[in-house]
């Protein structure tokens, strides 16, 4: 392993620092663009993203369902940047998320929904960048720089940021409490040991695995796994992998399952069982496993807080793995920081 400390892991460490950042500047924002979204009154969210944040579109997707009872609609931001078609979006909440807001699909999408009725908010680390133009408020990360290719602190405050709309427009007090306390459990979430997971990742396909918000944690996941150690991952819900994936499970297959302290945690346990059943080398955030590894995890107090917490855990962990990989995770190949996609 290279004894240089990797950007990747730096941001990773920074990430409780960034979200009280963002605690502490980012008030007068939520809380504004709140006020708008429940004058708006809207019937259904949509939500305009790519690659890591539209992971996180997918968190607030559940968050959105299963919290205010709004069905979410994630669009492609090809439908009008390729197709030319403007979305009917009235009685809609558009949600866009760019850490970088310069990608021309991303800002087109986000421009049409706005013309056609649609009340827009942007998540985006860059509050001078083409997205910040086009929507109706702006939430910024106040992440500060983020300098490896691989988001991990972006996405993480986009998670929050997101959340913390959501509970402002509720108006609930035990969320937006668990949502203030993040800081101090994401310190905790970054030192947690995950290296016995990571001993299995040695070049292998594997699977990860969630449901619910855990679901978008192990999307999320995958993506690193192949962005960072070259290594082919593949996420499914834990409802779905034993209907037709499971086929591709031997002995010693490495599946990384995620988990919360919600009403998905038992039947996510029992998928994991399952697999191990089968002979697959199973690693789970959750301690109601009885054949699968169980994995230390920083509950947050809160069953929608907690996969907040176990990406953090999991991020700390795929860094270690792609530096005993010799790779650089902060420049993987073919890759570069900001995509601009049309």
């Amino acid at each position: 392993m290279s004894e240089r400390t990797s950007k990747m892991r730096q941001e990773i460490l920074e990430i409780p620092d960034a979200v009280d950042r963002l605690l502490s500047q980012g008030a007068p924002g939520i809380q504004a663009a709140a006020q708008m979204v429940k004058q708006a009154d809207p019937q259904f969210l949509i939500t305009v993203a790519r690659g890591s944040s539209d992971h996180a579109c997918t968190y607030l997707k559940y968050a959105s369902e299963l919290f205010l009872n709004l069905p979410v609609a994630s669009v492609g931001p090809s439908v009008n940047s390729i197709y030319g078609v403007d979305l009917q979006a009235k009685g809609a909440l558009c949600l866009s998320i760019s850490q970088s807001g310069q990608s021309p699909d991303i800002v087109g999408m986000t421009r049409s929904l706005r013309s056609s009725g649609g009340v827009t908010v942007a998540i985006t680390n860059n509050t001078n960048s083409r997205l910040s133009e086009v929507t109706d408020a702006v939430l910024p990360l106040h992440a500060g720089p983020e300098l490896s290719v691989a988001a991990t602190k972006t996405f993480v405050t986009s998670l929050v940021s997101g959340l913390w709309l959501l509970a402002e427009v509720k108006g609930d007090n035990e969320l937006i409490g668990a949502i203030h306390a993040l800081p101090d459990c994401l310190a905790r979430a970054a030192t947690c040991d995950w290296s016995a997971a990571a001993e299995t990742i040695t070049g292998r396909s594997l699977f990860t695995l969630g449901r619910g918000p855990s679901y978008a944690m192990s999307n999320e996941a995958a993506l690193k796994i192949k962005e960072t150690c070259q290594i082919h991952a593949e996420s499914y819900s834990a409802a779905e992998v034993l209907h037709g994936p499971v086929s591709i499970v031997e002995d010693g297959f490495p599946t990384i399952v995620f988990a919360a302290r919600d009403a998905a945690e038992q039947t996510t346990a029992e998928a994991a069982d399952a697999l191990a059943g089968k002979g697959a080398t199973v690693f789970a955030a959750t301690d109601k496993v009885t054949r699968a590894q169980v994995l230390p995890v920083a509950r947050t107090g809160h069953w929608l807080t907690d996969p907040v917490a176990t990406i953090t855990s999991f991020y700390s962990m795929v860094e270690a793995v792609a530096g005993a990989r010799g790779i650089d995770p902060d420049a993987p190949r073919h890759l570069k920081k900001v995509t601009e996609t049309v």
